[in-house]
């Protein structure tokens, strides 16, 4: 089942259900002052949890865009050193705003991922709010027995409320929620360990696949819990880990998302992907890295040094470092993949207007722009050792790179790789001091 089917599929399955499909949000969160980027599904839909509008439909679904690099939910770190995680990636989802709530989101779950995508009821387990004596928050009872009449009770864990407990924040809407893990390890390997003992334990192939999430709760400033006056249904399902689990792979880069992408990266470089640690985890970042910047700049993020712009252009200069240092590419090439990422996204039910000319231009002048000051830099960090060598040095001062980041926007990595390349080490905590005097300097201009 392809990409396209898997959406397909899911989108049907809720209009059938008397769902309004309805299209992806824009990734730069609008009208919404606690976040810059649009991170999950349920971001446009806040004031229906709380009341304070009414939706004109009571069920919804769709396929929302999201992107996880700043704020709590980051995951700029984990990408390519895993083989699941993004920061772009796209949540299915479906919602109900005061019309049902557990016992149907859970039955439907259940139809779609057995009956639809014919996952193995074996593969499957739930977990459930086990209950927190101390907040007052009983066991998730109505959870546990309507999962109950749908899979063998071993296959149902109880977690506590870090895992269990879904809340936007210390503020605002919040409850219950009960995730959907799947087991894709060989039978050799569960025959050695029960896939109960491995959930949430981040093993790459005992994953999280869905969360249902039941909201019913406002947690007040003093951190009561009031009821709301209705409850709603609000699920998350990654596309990316879904195709993954049905097209048998064991990396959502080895998916139909990501394998015309990452051929296009191999034809440019040279380098094949799957021979050597290092060159795989820069080519899944190049391929995770250009969707998101993409998707960004066509949603009207363009690189710059304000707000959000500023964190695109900072991924993309990541992107670059890594070719450049990883991939031996000392050339711009970023912008060749423009076209690829639009083409799959045209092919595969996406409203995208023609903007790949603007998108490309906007990309190759920040690659132009950014070679550039790697050549400079790279020029005053040589010297910088050559000075310290003369005196016998190893070590170079972290204030000496900070000035030079501050300055010319010189990425640590690329500091480190010279350095490295040179006998000599950067004193990196001196270097992460001054970053953190800088962000406090940065509050309280605010």
């Amino acid at each position: 089942m392809n990409y396209k089917n898997i959406i397909k599929n899911f989108l049907y399955f809720f209009k059938k259900k008397n769902h309004k499909i309805i299209y992806s949000a824009s990734l730069l969160a609008k009208n919404d002052p606690t976040l810059m980027f649009t991170n999950a599904g349920m971001n446009r839909f806040k004031n229906y949890f709380i009341c304070y509008k009414h939706p004109k439909f009571l069920r919804i679904t769709n396929i929302q865009k999201c992107l996880r690099i700043t704020g709590k939910h980051n995951d700029l770190y984990d990408v390519g050193k895993d083989k699941y995680h993004h920061t772009m990636f796209e949540m299915l989802g479906n919602w109900s705003f005061g019309d049902y709530f557990k016992k149907k989101a859970i039955k439907w779950a259940w139809e779609l991922l057995t009956k639809i995508y014919k996952i193995k009821k074996d593969n499957i387990y739930v977990t459930i709010f086990s209950g927190d004596k101390k907040k007052n928050l009983p066991f998730d009872r109505e959870s546990y027995k309507f999962w109950k009449k749908r899979i063998y009770e071993n296959k149902i864990i109880f977690f506590d409320k870090k895992n269990n407990f879904w809340e936007m924040g210390e503020t605002g809407p919040c409850g219950y929620s009960s995730e959907i893990h799947i087991d894709i390890r060989n039978e050799k390997e569960k025959n050695k360990i029960s896939g109960k003992k491995l959930i949430n334990k981040g093993h790459p192939l005992v994953i999280e696949l869905w969360n249902l999430v039941f909201i019913e709760y406002f947690r007040e400033k003093n951190g009561n819990l009031e009821k709301l006056p209705q409850s709603h249904v609000d699920t998350g399902m990654g596309i990316e880990r879904l195709c993954m689990i049905l097209q048998k792979k064991k990396s959502t880069y080895d998916t139909d998302i990501f394998n015309i992408l990452i051929k296009k990266i191999e034809n440019i470089t040279g380098i094949v992907y799957g021979k050597f640690y290092k060159h795989d985890i820069a080519i899944r970042v190049l391929a995770d890295h250009i969707r998101a910047i993409v998707f960004a700049i066509k949603d009207g993020v363009i690189p710059s040094n304000k707000k959000s712009g500023y964190i695109i252009k900072k991924l993309l200069r990541r992107t670059i470092i890594y070719y450049y240092i990883f991939l031996k590419k000392k050339k711009k090439f970023l912008y060749k993949l423009v076209k690829c990422v639009l083409l799959q996204k045209n092919k595969f039910n996406y409203k995208i207007n023609n903007k790949e000319k603007i998108i490309k231009y906007i990309i190759k002048k920040e690659e132009i722009l950014f070679f550039k000051t790697i050549s400079k830099v790279t020029f005053k960090i040589k010297k910088i050792i050559f000075l310290l060598k003369k005196e016998g040095k190893k070590r170079i001062n972290g204030k000496i790179i900070f000035k030079l980041y501050d300055t010319y926007g010189l990425p640590f990595e690329l500091a480190n790789f010279i350095a490295i390349k040179n006998n000599m080490i950067i004193d990196q905590f001196s270097f992460e001091k001054e970053m953190l005097k800088q962000k406090l300097r940065s509050k309280q201009k605010k």
